[in-house]
């Protein structure tokens, strides 16, 4: 039965069997963990009053600025009386960045209303420049409020929650942006069939990837999207990754079924890709459930929260020292291998873009700078040592004599070695990866991202301190910052951070003056001798991969490349 209490911009014959009230009236529970499951399980998903009056509760609890605009200040901008009405034609502010307010079950009224909220939170959220998912919020919230100035507040307290590691909206360019750039490292990572799919058919992957957030606040239908708002409530921004990655491999399945046995996938233009996602993602309720949707979220083991805000970070810096911290034209990523200026070799440009895909977001906004070829430089370790050692990240290209071709992506740069003196000592984070090209590519990550029951992420109390000390220091969204100053190591995927069931899990690189080696535990992913001559290939425990190449190999052609800025260049 429609609730009119709490739905009186709800237009009911939209909502289905939403509309049907029914199952538990009250919720009576203290313990978080508890109220997560219940969260999960949809404890309250068919009832629409107790659905409003958990909302109420949950977002009554979010810690907010000392000062946080409420339902009064609304009644006292907008007036109390009806006389007013508010209008959908009011125009929407410039940090929505041109998105409408989602109409889902609202009737026109409610959408009106929504605009006249929006405008108000921007009066009184001059700091606010970029929040894109701001409508689609604002409307969710609509149809679970009394009136205007119940959701009015409600969304002022999201946009106002200053709890230490805990982010709902981005509101400003530089965290969305990250954002995007986090969600593509967790693609490439944790959904490898649909990014390689994303690879080859868009022409700019990070330019799909930025839509993500609307895939689930915006594109799913209600039905599904209220289902993740339960979640979300209660968990946070993490819940918005997870949903958008199950959709992401919801459509890679969609598309392998369209297309059955048809040849590769042509590459189009990144906005008709977009198109399809989102065609894909409104009439998904035709094939996929909400409970199966949230199923197959959290199915995927994602690392902790903690690791996903030292990148999330990292992202942000990477796109603080190349200057972009406002909304600007974007800079398609594929660009960054110019098959006009790029010449290796050992790999064409193609081959290049397909490994550039692999790599982190925040590199993807480089171009590949030749630092070291043994063809110009010479056969000499040293050489390669004085023309690669300060340059972080590296990109490793073999080609053996039998023509065949592998390498590996280097964290850190090689200085890192001189820490043990001339005694081989591994370094590098989990970002590493090895990699062959020819005669099939391939790439072997670190094997904690395939098995995380390899390792705990682990906190000491050292740890806490400082996070919390430079959390109350730092403005970023309420995010905690790395633990270490800026330019040292990238904290992203650092073993430290992990109770690791054996070292051999993270031999990523070292080197001394009689060799390089990338992987160990018990044996080497890649050694290279001093002459840069000979090499040797086989599987070890940090990368669990197959030999690159054949197993012993004369080297015929060796590339380094560094990562130039190009929006310095």
């Amino acid at each position: 039965m429609a609730d009119e209490e709490y739905g009186s911009f709800v237009d009911w014959t939209h909502m289905g069997d939403l509309s049907k009230s029914s199952g538990p009236t009250s919720v009576d529970c203290k313990d978080l963990k508890v109220f997560k499951q219940m969260a999960r399980q949809g404890y309250w998903a068919k009832n629409h009053k107790l659905r409003a009056q958990v909302y109420q509760q949950l977002i009554k609890a979010i810690p907010c600025r000392t000062v946080t605009p409420d339902a009064e200040v609304y009644r006292d901008i907008m007036g109390t009386g009806t006389a007013k009405k508010p209008s959908s034609n009011i125009p929407l502010p410039d940090f929505v960045d041109g998105n409408p307010v989602p109409h889902y079950c609202l009737k026109k009224e409610g959408v009106a209303s929504a605009h006249q909220i929006i405008n108000c939170l921007a009066g009184q959220f001059p700091d606010i420049s970029h929040c894109p998912c701001l409508p689609a919020v604002t409307s969710l919230l609509l149809h679970f409020s009394k009136d205007e100035a119940q959701c009015f507040e409600h969304v002022s307290r999201i946009l106002a929650c200053n709890e230490p590691g805990k982010r709902l909206l981005d509101q400003t360019f530089l965290a969305y942006e990250s954002g995007c750039m986090t969600f593509g490292d967790l693609a490439n990572k944790y959904c490898t069939s649909a990014h390689k799919l994303i690879v080859a058919t868009a022409k700019d992957v990070l330019e799909v990837y930025s839509d993500w957030q609307h895939w689930v606040l915006g594109h799913l239908p209600f039905s599904h999207v209220v289902r993740v708002l339960d979640v979300y409530l209660v968990e946070g921004y993490k819940i918005l990754y997870r949903v958008a990655l199950a959709l992401l491999r919801f459509y890679r399945k969609h598309k392998a079924g369209a297309q059955g046995t048809q040849a590769t996938p042509q590459v189009q233009e990144s906005d008709v890709v977009k198109a399809d996602i989102e065609t894909f993602i409104k009439g998904i309720a035709a094939t996929v459930t909400p409970e199966k949707l949230l199923e197959k979220a959290f199915s995927i083991r994602l690392f902790s929260r903690k690791e996903i805000t030292l990148l999330q970070l990292t992202n942000e810096k990477s796109l603080q020292q190349k200057g972009i911290t406002v909304r600007q034209k974007r800079m398609n990523m594929q660009l960054a291998v110019n098959a006009d200026t790029f010449s290796s070799e050992i790999v064409s440009a193609k081959e290049m873009r397909d490994i550039w895909s692999w790599i982190p977001e925040r590199f993807a906004l480089c171009q590949p700078e030749l630092l070291f070829t043994t063809s110009t430089h010479g056969c000499s370790l040293n050489r390669f040592y004085s023309h690669c050692e300060e340059n972080e990240p590296t990109l490793l290209l073999i080609r053996t004599t039998g023509g065949e071709v592998c390498g590996a992506f280097l964290s850190t740069m090689w200085e890192e070695r001189k820490r043990g003196g001339n005694k081989l000592s591994f370094f590098g984070t989990g970002e590493c990866f090895v990699f062959k090209m020819k005669p099939e590519m391939e790439r072997y990550e670190w094997v904690v991202i395939r098995h995380p029951e390899l390792a705990s992420t682990v906190k000491d109390q050292s740890q806490e301190d400082a996070a919390s000390s430079e959390a109350q220091n730092a403005n970023t969204n309420g995010l905690q910052q790395p633990e270490k100053p800026a330019g040292d190591l990238s904290p992203f995927l650092a073993a430290r951070h992990f109770n690791l069931n054996s070292k051999n899990t993270s031999m990523f690189m070292a080197g001394n003056t009689d060799s390089i080696i990338i992987g160990g535990g018990e044996g080497n992913a890649l050694y290279i001798d001093s002459e840069l001559n000979h090499g040797r290939t086989g599987r070890c425990a940090t990368f669990d991969n197959p030999p690159l190449c054949s197993e012993s190999f004369q080297v015929s052609l060796l590339e380094v490349w560094g990562f130039q800025d190009a929006m310095a260049s």
